[in-house]
């Protein structure tokens, strides 16, 4: 127990141990209950990060875990404990609740002090995230989706591309349809929602960026142009907030 006061620390522990009874409903704890009952969780969560330089920078374990005890304080302030009754293991599911935010805790205190560069969390966040390769796979189905589809308007001639017949599609193009009309009425506002139906006539006929400038009620002479930027913005948003997962199946 490499920096640690040895006989202090055996000490808490046994502490720990007598002043937390086993048979007391957690509903029935103080905060600072809590707090104590489960900074050991902090600790073995704490254990599990590396120490290294390279890792965690100037932090060592005793930091590691004083930043986790800051996660588990600000966690038990925001209890639910109407999901919580409702659990069947209270227990498994307080555990749960705290260990995401103990180890959330922790992470954002390494990429503080882990170097000269403050890199925003949200980009952290993007690249821990397979590296991006997941939002790349959703921007693959989506350009595959939208942008191979003819962006010229409905009235004017196809090209000879458009007349070549695609022997490799094998998707029930209804299904298809309907399956993308469902992502983008949950992550669309009704404007971006209507353009992008439209303007690939998901469920209707196929409409110019002038037909759909008037049914949205946009007027001015450039208004097939924000048409055109209303489209680009809506597939970029779906690109953003739509999981892999729900994409995997099609590609």
């Amino acid at each position: 127990m490499k920096k640690y006061n040895v006989s202090n620390y055996v000490r808490y522990k046994e502490d720990l141990k007598e002043c937390m009874p086993d048979d007391k409903p957690y509903n029935e704890y103080t905060r600072d209950e809590l707090i104590i009952r489960f900074m050991p969780l902090v600790e073995n969560l704490a254990r599990k990060f590396s120490t290294t330089q390279q890792a965690s920078g100037v932090m060592s374990i005793n930091d590691l875990i004083q930043e986790g005890n800051k996660g588990l304080t600000i966690a038990v302030d925001r209890i639910t404990w109407n999901l919580i009754e409702e659990s069947e293991d209270k227990e498994k599911t307080l555990k749960s609740f705290f260990s995401k935010r103990i180890k959330g805790a922790i992470r954002r205190a390494i990429d503080i002090n882990r170097g000269d560069i403050r890199i925003p969390e949200h980009k952290l966040n993007e690249i821990r995230k397979n590296n991006g390769k997941d939002q790349k796979m959703v921007a693959m189905f989506f350009n595959s989706i939208f942008l191979s589809i003819d962006d010229k308007p409905a009235d004017e001639a196809s090209s000879f591309a458009d007349n070549i017949e695609d022997k490799n599609s094998d998707y029930n193009v209804e299904l298809l349809n309907h399956y993308l009309l469902s992502l983008m009425e949950k992550h669309l506002n009704i404007k971006e929602y209507d353009v992008l139906r439209m303007s690939y006539g998901l469920d209707c006929d196929k409409h110019s960026a002038k037909q759909i400038a008037t049914e949205i009620n946009l007027t001015g002479n450039s208004a097939y142009v924000r048409v055109s930027e209303i489209k680009r913005e809506a597939i970029n948003k779906l690109i953003d907030n739509v999981d892999h997962s729900q994409v995997i199946d099609y590609l």
